[in-house]
């Protein structure tokens, strides 16, 4: 199992990490099996949406010797409200619920304290001036939540809260279908049929804006909905119109900027095992490029993906990294200072490039490599 630390909130993570659909409607015996295969393989991290008390006393079990190195994202504003999960903005149902949690859970934190839902602008607005995320800080504080998140599907408003400073953790759907819509309060829309009716070209600049202002802001992200549901993973059900594998999907989602773990929502033991086993995937297995360029219905050309597809060059340059600090400082409007000092300790600058062309001549997207370098030089200097 690999390893990353999630933006400036320090918390190492695996990649790899648990979400808890597949934990709901199920016993005790499955969740002791599904945590076993996990802490086995490695896995430190988990996303628990659900405020289903059963669901929280198992996970508390299953981590109670390991709580010290699990990372524990639980969320506020979802309540177990007469045997049905119900999100809330009541305050004096979030501190029951919180209190209920921690509780059920046999723990006196949680690590990222992860606010639920806000997929409006409007919503964010008002939780950003009203009580809820000044108790989230109040708990915080306290040492009773040590990090704070948001979790969303909209871009606008999931910027809004990273520009504000006061998240420390995005939760965020990233897939290679949802990247190409724009923001909406509908999050409907992100697997409708009619979104995909048309021919689509590129990630939507909103998306792209948002992972880019969360790494250079040291926002880390945790990723639901890599395979959209299980539709990315089906031929006919896959908005692309045609199907991908679970490595390849969960490589997409890493390659993303500020991306720290991919929280798999594994139905059963074999869908685990089936995310597990991207840790010993080979790079042709993981490797997405080849599919996206043959994808029916969507077009990234022009794109950079991150994919690695121009390796290697032979002067040494690290491509696909000089293009993310490139497209980091495009979205600011300048050279921020953290990007300056991760540049500037590459083994091998953009000025190296002797505009050969085996890189261009590589990449399925078709991407100007040589006059990315030839930018990247002239804004860094080097």
């Amino acid at each position: 199992m690999r390893y990353r630390v999630l933006g400036r909130s320090g918390l190492r993570v695996s990649e790899i990490g648990l979400g808890c659909e597949g934990f709901v409607l199920q016993d005790d015996a499955f969740a002791r099996e599904m945590f076993a295969l996990a802490l086995g393989a490695g896995v430190n991290c988990m996303d628990l949406y659900s405020p289903h008390p059963d669901v929280q006393r198992r996970v508390g079990r299953a981590i109670r010797g390991d709580r010290e190195s699990f990372v524990l994202q639980a969320h506020l504003c979802a309540i177990w409200d007469k045997g049905q999960y119900r999100a809330t903005r009541d305050m004096d149902e979030i501190k029951a619920a919180f209190e209920t949690m921690l509780a059920n859970l046999d723990t006196p934190y949680i690590d990222i304290g992860m606010i639920h839902y806000v997929d409006s602008p409007a919503l964010w607005r008002q939780i950003q001036e009203g009580p809820i995320l000044a108790y989230a800080l109040e708990q915080k504080k306290a040492g009773r939540i040590r990090c704070i998140g948001v979790s969303s599907h909209n871009p606008e408003a999931a910027q809004l809260a990273v520009d504000s400073g006061l998240v420390d953790v995005l939760m965020f759907s990233v897939n290679p279908c949802y990247d190409l819509q724009p923001g909406d309060e509908d999050i409907e829309k992100l697997w409708a049929d009619e979104s995909y009716a048309g021919q689509l070209t590129n990630m939507d600049p909103a998306r792209e804006r948002l992972y880019e202002s969360c790494q250079r802001l040291g926002v880390g992200i945790t990723v639901m909905k890599a395979f959209g549901g299980g539709d990315l993973l089906n031929a006919e059900l896959s908005p692309a119109g045609a199907a991908l594998t679970v490595p390849q999907c969960i490589q997409y989602a890493l390659d993303r900027p500020a991306v720290g773990a991919v929280m798999c929502g594994a139905r059963s033991v074999e869908e685990l095992r089936a995310c597990l086993d991207y840790e010993n995937a080979s790079p042709e297995a993981r490797d997405y490029a080849a599919a996206f360029a043959r994808f029916p219905r969507i077009s990234w050309e022009g794109h950079c993906m991150y994919c690695g597809h121009c390796a290697p060059c032979p002067r040494g340059i690290d491509v696909a990294t000089v293009t993310k600090f490139l497209n980091l400082a495009r979205a600011q409007g300048a050279v921020p200072e953290t990007v300056r000092e991760h540049y500037a300790v590459l083994a091998h600058k953009a000025g190296e490039c002797v505009a050969c062309g085996a890189c261009e001549r590589r990449c399925p997207f078709r991407v100007g490599v040589m006059e990315n370098m030839r930018q990247a030089a002239a804004i860094f200097g080097a």
